[in-house]
């Protein structure tokens, strides 16, 4: 059996993810919102970096996306933390479709954690684009821009992509990771019948 390699740039910047969260935690407690939205922000970039130098560079491990979901569902709590205690003004107006979302992505981690024992690390092309407008978002949200179309987008898109989540786990029989989306995994038992 190949031995993985632990140490690539991919894992490491996933293990800065992991180890940068106590102190975005402390800078939310005690209410020092530029820092916040700094480092949250360089977890955003690092995020994406992760990601593409893993795929383009032939760094994909099993213990690298493990890390990286364990590091965004991290990323996923200090936002809505901080938008919850930053932006409250702003978020208030809008709670039914926040909760909403906030209610669809408990539901995968929750189902995730019932039928496998542990997260999930499926890294959908849908999550991946969820990804990159949820971050947009937070980046203008913190810039001192709220734009509500772009915000239903950003709500709208989530959602859907937790519900095709949600969909992945209850058809498949084990954990897998790194699937592209519903239409693939249709795709692929239509074929394999």
């Amino acid at each position: 059996m190949k031995k993985e390699r632990l140490f690539t740039i991919p894992n490491i910047l996933s293990f800065y993810r992991l180890i940068s969260f106590p102190f975005l935690f402390i800078l939310c407690l005690k209410g020092i919102e530029d820092w916040f939205a700094i480092l949250l922000i360089i977890n955003l970039i690092t995020d994406i970096l992760d990601g593409f130098i893993a795929r383009n560079f032939n760094q994909q491990t099993a213990l690298g996306a493990r890390l990286d979901s364990l590091a965004d569902i991290g990323s996923y709590i200090l936002a809505i933390m901080g938008v919850f205690i930053f932006k409250w003004d702003i978020i208030s107006q809008h709670l039914p479709s926040f909760l909403t979302f906030l209610g669809f992505y408990l539901m995968t981690i929750v189902f995730s954690l019932i039928k496998f024992g542990k997260f999930t690390s499926f890294h959908l092309y849908s999550s991946k684009i969820g990804g990159y407008l949820q971050g947009s978002f937070f980046v203008l949200l913190f810039s001192g821009f709220f734009f509500q179309p772009f915000y239903l987008l950003v709500m709208t898109w989530g959602i859907l992509s937790f519900i095709e989540h949600l969909s992945l786990q209850i058809m498949i029989p084990e954990l897998k990771s790194n699937l592209k989306g519903l239409y693939w995994f249709l795709k692929s038992k239509k074929y394999s019948q």
